[in-house]
């Protein structure tokens, strides 16, 4: 019989609703690892795991990349800011595969220098709905995927015309000014960044929209997958 694959260490930085999270990591072959940031240093999870999935939430607080508090900046959770910035840096450094979703994106922006979109709707005029919260899984929009990237390469058989990947969202902000060394992989319709990635290493992508609530379709299942097999 031929031997099963390992199944790599995945850390998930917590977040309020994990499941989705967790159900897609093992679906794709990984086991889950969710981190308490009081117990599980920056340092400990890098030598510790084969790859860091960051999850969406609350805003990154403006502070964190130079800019004054918009008003409809209202959900900030320091303690968890401080962390995720922490794992980041660290994995960054040590080369580690990541996947960052939603907030995940712009934690992973900001800790690597860039700026964020504080709130599209006021100042993006003009821009899509990008907070179409019922149901999880519903399509707001299209996004235009770079050939030859990652998300690209990985999401091929879901394409559109070629280029354009289906997706749900649920965001106000949003990649302003990149960091540097990323490239922007996806953009939706109306410009916003919509997946970015770190070129020249083992796999470092950031999506916009929620792959995680797709479970009964398997639709996102790839880019799962593409993580944890770097990871092993």
């Amino acid at each position: 019989m031929p031997l099963s694959k390992p199944r790599p260490r995945i850390a998930i930085a917590p977040c309020r609703a994990m499941s989705d999270y967790e159900e897609s990591v093992r679906r794709a072959g990984g086991s889950v690892w969710v981190l308490d940031p009081k117990a599980d240093s920056a340092a400990d999870v890098v030598a510790s795991c084969g790859g860091l999935l960051l999850a969406g939430g609350a805003d990154v607080a403006p502070e964190r990349f130079g800019q004054l508090r918009h008003p409809a900046v209202t959900d900030v959770d320091d303690a968890r800011d401080e962390y995720e910035v922490a794992l980041v840096r660290a994995a960054l450094a040590a080369g580690l595969p990541m996947l960052a979703i939603c907030r995940g994106l712009q934690v992973l922006n900001v800790a690597a220098g860039g700026t964020l979109v504080q709130d599209i709707p006021t100042q993006m005029p003009g821009a899509l709905e990008h907070r179409v919260r019922d149901p999880q899984d519903a399509i707001a929009h299209t996004v235009r995927v770079t050939p030859g990237s990652q998300v690209g390469d990985l999401m091929r058989g879901a394409l559109t015309g070629g280029y354009d990947l289906p997706v749900n969202s649920r965001h106000h902000q949003c990649v302003l000014d990149l960091a540097q060394g990323f490239d922007i992989t996806a953009v939706a319709p109306d410009g916003v960044v919509e997946a970015i990635e770190l070129p020249d290493t083992k796999f470092c992508v950031a999506v916009q929209w929620h792959p995680e609530n797709f479970l009964e379709s398997g639709a996102f299942l790839p880019l799962f997958a593409g993580f944890v097999d770097a990871a092993r």
